[in-house]
């Protein structure tokens, strides 16, 4: 089974060196390339946590643990999957892991299918991610496009208020309204108005804090 990603990096985090190569061979004859660690130090030093789409990873190492790792890569809102190795002693680690958010967690030895499964589910949970985050950021830089004004009217518009009401409320006309409803509609590409109120409810849920649809 060939992984669906000629483009992806895999970073290997083990080290067990003869493990670590044993991986390595097979992930680069699946098609991926890889970038082996032999300490979650020197992965941090590398910056691959910002190249690599999936983290195998074991979760007892020297140094900085992989449940550790995983809880600076939280912090600092690196969204890369994790897939941790585990020992069999280290099944309540692993549930744990699981709980933050981890992706995936296999005992060793693992089945080499067990283990190329589990990183399919890797990179399409990043794939997923990497999708919500451009289209969280567009619908942003929309909503910033939108003039002082047309922001106040927003809210108003979605939140049910008719044209006038909208204009009594903020003490301008109704026609003035509706033109910066115009404006409000094509600088957020909405090809509805239900479509615009899905827009502020998405950005009501950003929780920018400037926003607030309710």
């Amino acid at each position: 089974m060939k992984i669906d990603d000629a483009s992806a990096v895999l970073a290997i985090l083990d080290d067990d060196k003869s493990f670590q190569s044993a991986l390595q061979d097979l992930m680069e004859s699946e098609g991926m390339s890889t970038l082996c660690f032999d300490s979650a130090e020197q992965f941090l030093d590398s910056g691959a946590r910002h190249r690599a789409v999936c983290l195998i990873a074991d979760i007892r190492m020297p140094g900085i643990s992989g449940i550790e790792l995983q809880a600076q890569l939280k912090a600092e809102r690196c969204r890369i999957p994790i897939i941790f190795l585990t020992g069999g002693g280290d099944i309540p680690l692993a549930v744990s892991a699981m709980k933050e958010g981890a992706s995936d967690f296999l005992t060793k030895p693992v089945a080499e299918s067990v283990l190329l499964a589990a990183i399919e589910r890797a990179l399409e949970k990043e794939r997923y991610a990497r999708r919500k985050a451009a289209e969280e950021a567009d619908l942003q830089a929309r909503y910033r496009s939108l003039t002082p004004r047309e922001r106040e009217v927003l809210p108003l518009l979605v939140g049910g208020l008719l044209n006038k009401q909208a204009g009594a409320e903020l003490g301008i006309t109704e026609y003035t309204v509706q033109i910066h409803r115009g404006h409000i509609m094509r600088k957020m590409k909405a090809d509805s108005f239900a479509a615009l109120v899905r827009m502020a409810e998405k950005l009501s849920r950003y929780g920018d804090g400037a926003r607030n649809y309710s």
